[in-house]
């Protein structure tokens, strides 16, 4: 099983990024698939999650300024950053799970499956 993530890079306050992770795994349509940051010295920080079923969960600190989706048919999800600011800075990681129940979305440590992760930087 692999994950890949990518998209990452260096943009200015106000700017955009498109992350994407594509999954080898079977059966992907079935799988809770999520973003998670961490920043040097900080912990790893939950940003957002999208269930089999399409329900989606943000971090406060994201929630009206990211998107996360999924394309079943490419085994691939997207998270759309827009409005990004320093603070946003970090190495991006996506994991995914397939019988992650509602209440642990969040916690990074009942994904099962995690990619390389994608640098992000925002500066100017």
């Amino acid at each position: 099983v692999q994950l890949q993530a990518s998209g990452g890079g260096l943009v200015e306050p106000g700017g955009s990024l498109r992350l994407s992770c594509v999954a080898s795994l079977g059966a992907f349509s079935r799988y809770t698939v999520a973003w998670f940051r961490q920043a040097p010295g900080q912990e790893r920080e939950f940003v957002a999650t999208i269930r089999y079923s399409g329900t989606t969960l943000y971090a406060d600190s994201v929630k009206g300024r990211f998107t996360i989706s999924r394309d079943n048919a490419k085994n691939t999800v997207y998270i759309q950053m827009n409005s990004l600011n320093p603070d946003d800075t970090a190495t991006y990681f996506c994991a995914a799970d397939r019988g992650i129940i509602y209440s642990s979305l969040t916690i990074a440590e009942q994904y099962d499956y995690w990619g390389q992760g994608t640098q992000v930087t925002v500066s100017s």
